[in-house]
């Protein structure tokens, strides 16, 4: 067993997928979430996807996709403009998909998710949370924390070359999922003292 075990198995979060009443997907500029939670809604899953997204705080405006490479060069107002995008050119139909556009950061996804849930009367037992996989572990925390009653199952894709069985033999992901669990501890500081409630 190697010491940072308990590392990989804290930020990889993953579960067997399940019938469900909703999937979120958080946003992003990596399409494979979005293929993800489609080939999730083909497979039956759930029958509605909550895309979530503007784009980051730290940018004035959507930077563009990262993957996949057919959606380079096209412009898009925000994260959840290609995210719906791909599920759309994945056989998801607009009638399945749930638009949250304000969010700009991971625990703002949370929040105007709920916030939207709410105000459609939606209130799900079960969800399937469609994240990056090194990203799992802090998404799971925000979503249960504005989720408390639904049982939140985590179906995430592999991005930026991050999975738990290699991402200790490169310094970029090592930093990048080190960071995360550096970032699972400072940002629930304010929130552990001061929950947001619903």
């Amino acid at each position: 067993m190697a010491f940072y075990d308990a590392l990989t198995d804290f930020i990889f979060v993953e579960d067997e997928p399940r019938a469900a009443d909703l999937i979120f997907v958080p946003g992003g500029a990596w399409g494979e979430i979005a293929l993800r939670a489609a080939a999730l809604y083909q497979q039956g899953f759930a029958n509605k996807i909550l895309v979530s997204g503007k784009y980051s705080i730290l940018q004035e405006g959507f930077a563009g996709p990262q993957t996949p490479a057919a959606y380079h060069g096209q412009v898009f107002d925000t994260e959840c403009d290609f995210l719906s995008q791909v599920l759309l050119d994945h056989g998801v139909p607009s009638t399945a998909i749930l638009q949250e556009k304000c969010a700009t950061y991971t625990y703002e996804n949370a929040i105007r998710s709920r916030e939207l849930t709410d105000r459609l009367g939606i209130y799900p037992q079960t969800a399937i949370l469609v994240c990056q996989a090194f990203h799992a572990r802090r998404s799971l925390l925000y979503y249960q924390l504005l989720y408390p009653d639904t049982e939140i199952l985590v179906c995430p894709a592999v991005t930026q070359g991050t999975c738990r069985e290699t991402w200790t033999a490169d310094p970029v992901t090592i930093d990048r999922v080190l960071g995360e669990v550096e970032r699972c501890g400072s940002q629930f500081h304010e929130i552990l003292k001061t929950p947001f409630l619903f």
